[in-house]
């Protein structure tokens, strides 16, 4: 079993930077992928980036060349710095943990989540 809990969401202006932590309990996270989706209201739950168990990383389309998504594995953590936001970036993003994935970019592919955290990001 891994949880997972996010933190580091808030306000922000448009152009500025916030950075996500995501702890995560459980003595799989070394072996685990990590990724990072996010949510919209009314909206379906998007992929924003994922890293490997060795650092391997991708990202979506939209936020390439602005977030870097990292993981210390001896503190349990994947982390997500987002930079140069703006309103499109506004969601709930979540943190997910998956032992057998294939590619990370779809939701079915995790088996934990985190219970998210907001960013909003003001214009």
């Amino acid at each position: 079993q891994v949880q997972l809990v996010e933190s580091g969401g808030g306000l922000v202006q448009a152009g500025g930077s916030l950075s996500l932590s995501c702890a995560a309990s459980g003595r799989t996270f070394s072996g685990s992928v990590m990724g990072w989706f996010r949510q919209a209201p009314g909206k379906v739950r998007n992929f924003v980036a994922a890293i490997g168990e060795r650092g391997g990383t991708d990202y979506a389309d939209s936020v390439k060349g602005r977030f870097t998504i990292s993981r210390d594995n001896a503190k349990n953590t994947v982390y997500l710095r987002m930079t140069s936001l703006n309103s499109e970036d506004t969601a709930v993003y979540y943190c997910a943990a998956g032992l057998v994935v294939v590619r990370g970019r779809r939701p079915d592919e995790y088996d934990y989540w985190g219970q998210g955290t907001q960013v909003t990001v003001s214009s």
